[in-house]
């Protein structure tokens, strides 16, 4: 590909990001000011400052829209850690992503009053799964874990960091994101830590000689 093409491309994906910015951003705002299914495609365009043609050249719809805002937070959320490279035992931006849902909190009502936080959670707990199995594979102490499991112990981890979510929201954030975070991954550890040298029981026998499907 030639610079001049290249740059072109670059100027292209950029418009394409701010136009999708701007039209996430817009139904976003839309949806603390009003419930989710009032909202209309035009109220959106009107806020966004953008033309109906424009947004079906993107989106089939409200949903659509909504569905695609959601995944390009969980996405960058989730993978924060792993594009910093970050040096430490956290397996999940914890800290980050309490103190950006503290500043969205009539978010989760909008959700709520839309029926839609049973998805932004399913689809939340996916990402994260993810993100923390690839975080678990890099890591010294949980190399050893045969794949299944750490696939299996990713998503459990996945489900309690949103439950872990829901109910610091719930009780009124008693708690700072950073106390959170250390919380958490003194969940995560004490999970993964190796057994002890101790010969296990006979059920721990037992246990272990089931295949985990």
């Amino acid at each position: 590909m030639s610079r001049k093409v290249a740059a072109s491309t670059t100027k292209i994906d950029r418009r394409v990001r701010r136009t999708r910015d701007a039209l996430g951003d817009a139904l976003l705002a839309l949806t603390q000011e009003r419930r989710f299914e009032t909202i209309t495609v035009q109220h959106v365009l009107d806020r966004a400052g953008i033309g109906r043609s424009t947004f079906y050249a993107h989106y089939r719809g409200k949903d659509d829209l909504f569905l695609s805002d959601l995944e390009d937070f969980f996405e960058g959320m989730s993978t924060l850690l792993l594009r910093r490279r970050e040096a430490s035992n956290r397996v999940a931006p914890v800290r980050e992503l309490f103190a950006h849902v503290a500043e969205m909190r009539q978010l989760r009502a909008a959700l709520i009053a839309a029926d839609k936080l049973r998805d932004f959670l399913e689809l939340g707990q996916g990402y994260f799964a993810r993100a923390i199995e690839q975080r678990l594979a890099e890591m010294s102490p949980s190399r050893t874990i045969a794949p299944q499991q750490r696939t299996a112990m990713a998503n459990a981890f996945a489900g309690a960091l949103l439950s872990l979510m829901s109910w610091w929201v719930d009780h009124g954030a008693p708690a700072s994101p950073e106390e959170m975070d250390d919380l958490y991954h003194q969940m995560v550890w004490s999970g993964v830590a190796p057994r002890s040298a101790s010969a296990p029981c006979a059920d721990e026998k037992k246990r272990d000689s089931l295949p985990l499907r």
